[in-house]
């Protein structure tokens, strides 16, 4: 079904969903090594199949990733390449262009500080970056984008999005939670870090002590890759 919804013309948000899980087969929230790999052959199969063209992006794509068994990318990347109507999830991108950009953003729109972005809220958001982008939208059209959002990104099926499930949004090269992968720190050592954050000693890291450590982590990621 994947393959021939690569052959449209144009793709629906749905289509788009059932594309993504089905490349993303272990299900970690990324297209990667031999599944990126697989996509790519059936991209170009399908293609192929219904007499279309690779676009000029998916060019781009191919000439990038075909030879990188290493490469990965999130559900924005591919939102980049496929012809998806009513493309909203570019809107993200638009949006939150960078880690600094994605913080605000959550701290904005969780309004009760609950740790998580909850249907209204994100409708809220969605709201907003359809007004910014001067897209005329149906109330119902609002009600399917929050859904198809909460389908995408919900991994636990909770009905509300995470911090790492909601920094999905942002291009893999940006997700600044991706750092934290592979990272081991001793008992004795995440004490040390914790402290050093926990600034009035409360025992939690709130949201002012949050953004120190955030910044911290950012300029020291700019500098490494200088």
């Amino acid at each position: 079904m994947a393959q021939t919804h690569l052959q449209g013309v144009e793709i629906s948000a749905t289509q788009f969903l059932e594309i993504w899980r089905h490349y993303d087969t272990d299900g970690n929230g990324f297209i990667e090594g031999k599944e990126l790999q697989n996509f790519i052959q059936e991209l170009q199969q399908a293609r192929k199949k219904a007499g279309l063209e690779l676009s000029d992006k998916m060019k781009a794509f191919v000439d990038q990733y075909g030879q990188n068994s290493d490469g990965k990318i999130g559900i924005v990347e591919l939102a980049q390449i496929l012809p998806t109507e009513e493309n909203f999830l570019l809107f993200f991108r638009e949006q939150l262009k960078s880690s600094e950009e994605f913080m605000q953003t959550w701290r904005r729109y969780d309004t009760d500080h609950s740790g998580y972005i909850e249907t209204d809220e994100l409708k809220s958001f969605l709201k907003d970056l359809l007004k910014k982008a001067n897209k005329p939208f149906e109330e119902s059209k609002l009600e399917e984008y929050t859904q198809t959002m909460l389908r995408m990104f919900d991994s636990n099926n909770d009905g509300k999005l995470g911090l790492t499930e909601m920094a999905r949004l942002l291009p893999v090269q940006e997700n600044f939670l991706l750092k934290f992968q592979g990272v081991k720190m001793c008992g004795k050592e995440f004490n040390k870090a914790f402290e050093l954050y926990d600034k009035d000693g409360s025992g939690y890291i709130d949201e002012n002590e949050l953004d120190a450590l955030l910044k911290d982590l950012c300029e020291k990621d700019k500098k490494v890759n200088l």
